[in-house]
């Protein structure tokens, strides 16, 4: 059974304007969202529902969600999570721009871009996709996404993807980005950490250059063993190599004084987390400690490992 109902929106198009003429727009309504069909795959347009953490369906009425289109979410400030299905493969420009509460975001594997902004009119700002979400603190970018596009340069720099995104913190960018667009992270002032995980992108270059890090001057960006393209600094920011290596030949593994510990060696001032699981489970992982390798070397002991029949550790990024 069919549960939408239709809703009449009017809208003035093109010419038609200087004349007066209203043209008729079917616009479709389930559950708390509205959206359009277009060839029997559905565009998300709008959210009416409570808001809270979202999950965006991967089908409406048996059809597909495959879009969320240009500003669907903007300025939702009801809106504190949103989950990406699979389903979906292109996101709007300024899709959830300005959701200042937005604290928790799951990009999908269907999502190839993430798009850097659109002027919407003369009188208008121009906004990216994640403009202005100032309450994420945490983001990971999947290894499905190849590019970020370029922002609408602007005084003071390029207004990108997550431009003004003050409460970020550490960023993951997954092994597939080919391409990072200036004004990307612009404004991102409280960002101290980028981990990129495959070879450097090819960088978006406006009226101010290699604009995609402007002015975040507490950021480093860090790189992994085996990439290519990196050198001591990435659009203009500095870069170090992301490298620690627990150490188990060395002395130091083992038992020592009734506490399991090992050191841990790499690249000097990189930060790290260490996590154990007693089930090797995704959701069992804890972490233990976090801390910097200050000078290259760091030991690491676990107290707690008696009570345990088994346990395992891995070492990650913030």
């Amino acid at each position: 059974m069919n549960t939408a109902t239709l809703k009449w929106l009017t809208r003035c198009l093109g010419a038609s304007c200087a004349m007066g003429a209203l043209v008729l727009v079917g616009e479709l309504q389930a559950q708390d969202f509205t959206y359009t069909n277009t060839n029997g795959t559905i565009t998300i347009t709008g959210y009416t529902g409570p808001g809270g953490d979202v999950a965006i369906p991967a089908a409406i009425d048996g059809l597909p969600v495959t879009g969320i289109g240009d500003s669907a979410f903007y300025g939702l400030t009801n809106l504190t999570g949103i989950t990406i299905p699979a389903s979906v493969t292109n996101l709007g420009d300024a899709a959830f721009a300005a959701c200042v509460n937005l604290a928790h975001l799951a990009i999908g594997k269907g999502i190839t871009t993430i798009k850097g902004g659109y002027e919407q009119g003369y009188d208008k700002a121009t906004w990216g996709t994640f403009m202005w979400c100032s309450s994420l603190t945490r983001l990971a970018i999947p290894d499905n996404v190849t590019k970020i596009g370029d922002g609408i340069t602007h005084l003071g720099g390029a207004l990108g993807a997550f431009y003004g995104c003050s409460g970020l913190t550490n960023v993951t960018i997954g092994k597939g980005l080919a391409y990072l667009g200036a004004g990307a992270f612009n404004y991102c002032n409280n960002l101290a950490g980028v981990y990129f995980q495959g070879n450097a992108p090819t960088l978006g270059i406006d009226y101010f250059g290699e604009d995609s890090f402007h002015p975040d001057e507490l950021v480093t960006l860090y790189y992994l063993p085996g990439t290519t393209g990196w050198s001591s600094t990435y659009a203009g920011r500095p870069t170090k190599l992301w490298n620690p290596q627990a150490q188990t030949t060395d002395g130091s593994f083992g038992v020592r004084q009734n506490q399991f510990g090992f050191n841990i060696a790499g690249t000097p001032d990189i930060p790290l987390v260490i996590e154990a699981s007693a089930a090797l489970a995704p959701a069992s992982w804890i972490p233990l400690h976090t801390c910097t390798l200050t000078n290259g070397l760091f030991y690491f002991s676990d107290p707690q490992w008696t009570n345990y029949s088994a346990r395992f550790y891995r070492i990650r990024s913030p």
